[in-house]
């Protein structure tokens, strides 16, 4: 049984530890909450015995195996070097880091330590994205891609009626991209690998603002990401609703699926054979047809990344090095390490293009 602690009493930390109860193999233990009150209200109220408040404390605990981290972007690789340092595997919710620098510093120290070190990201544990990404090979040759997610969060009426907000602050390594866009990203990184180049234009927020985001911030925007024979424009929003599917373009097919963060259902549509005549073109031979594949829901998607930690965590417990421990149908920590670091590149260069900056980078 992996005794598991959390960090951050958000509603994100709240679902993962519905995910936990739900689990015959991992077991809530405490959360760590700065304000004493809160952690014993919060910790009892989901049948947990060991409330923390201070970081160390929570490191050192005989009574804890392994550490859920969601607290704000900026406090995950402190935080997670803290727990490493106290013989803790740690899963990190999304993103990882403030920046890749952190990111491999986190993996480095995880590495020394004999412990698994993951990113808590949904869809590459979920099987419904990975029937999708098992879908691209069925297009044929990819040509183009496009990835959607955008949702109007209801921190932004915060933001503009002169409230700060953790999730618009510079100061918390947040803003949209590292939080809706990282959605798009890291699918691409694991659709394609890393592109050779790309292009940011971000949407900034307004620049009355920058008083409670601390400096300039997305609150939206596109990426082109460039590779050797295809392009792929990734499309993230917190101050917009984007009603898209998200698409690979292959000269085969062209694979449609419903979002990147939990994918309800794909589509793929294989176009026949076309011959052009002098003023339309007709398709004849080899007509095309459409297949689709309904992916079957969950309630919680933690479900998931939850199964895929604890299997790697038993792994190093039988001998396995943590790197080389299975988690998941994509791969072992190693393959999922790699994602999170090119992904932290991408974005990285993303924000330099954007001229948003964040204290880590500074570092």
């Amino acid at each position: 049984m992996l005794r598991i602690a959390t960090i951050g009493t958000s509603p994100i930390t709240s679902d993962f530890i519905e995910a936990v109860a739900a689990s015959p193999d991992a077991v809530f233990v405490g959360t760590l909450s700065r304000d004493a009150a809160r952690a014993r209200a919060f910790t009892a109220e989901r049948a947990g015995t060991l409330p923390f408040t201070e970081l160390e404390a929570l490191a050192a605990s005989d009574a804890v195996d392994a550490v859920y981290i969601g607290s704000p972007n900026a406090l995950h690789a402190p935080q997670a070097l803290a727990c490493i340092a106290g013989g803790k595997h740690v899963l990190v919710e999304k993103s990882f880091a403030s920046n890749e620098r952190e990111a491999r510093a986190v993996f480095d120290a995880a590495e020394r330590a004999g412990v698994v070190a993951l990113e808590a990201m949904r869809p590459l544990h979920d099987p419904a994205f990975v029937a999708c990404r098992d879908a691209v090979a069925e297009v044929g040759r990819v040509r183009r891609a496009s990835l959607h997610l955008g949702s109007y969060s209801s921190r932004y009426d915060e933001l503009k009626a002169g409230r700060h907000t953790n999730i618009f602050d510079c100061a918390m390594a947040s803003g949209a991209l590292m939080d809706m866009g990282v959605y798009t990203v890291e699918p691409l990184i694991e659709f394609f690998g890393a592109p050779e180049s790309i292009t940011a234009v971000p949407v900034l927020l307004d620049e009355g603002t920058r008083g409670l985001t601390n400096g300039a911030l997305d609150g939206a925007g596109t990426i082109v990401a460039r590779y050797a024979d295809h392009v792929a424009s990734l499309h993230w929003s917190k101050i917009s609703n984007d009603e898209l599917p998200s698409q690979v373009e292959g000269e085969n097919a062209t694979l449609t699926f419903a979002g990147t963060s939990e994918p309800a259902w794909l589509r793929i549509r294989y176009r026949g054979t076309v011959q052009r005549s002098s003023a339309k073109q007709a398709r004849t031979a080899g007509a095309p047809h459409i297949e689709e594949r309904d992916l079957e829901p969950v309630e919680n998607s933690m479900v998931f990344e939850l199964a895929d930690f604890v299997t790697a965590v038993n792994a190093t417990r039988s001998g396995t090095p943590a790197l080389d421990a299975p988690a998941g149908a994509l791969g072992c920590v190693r393959h999922f390490r790699d994602v999170t670091l090119a992904s932290l590149a991408l974005m990285d260069e993303a924000r330099r293009q954007m001229g948003v900056r964040f204290p880590a980078d500074e570092a």
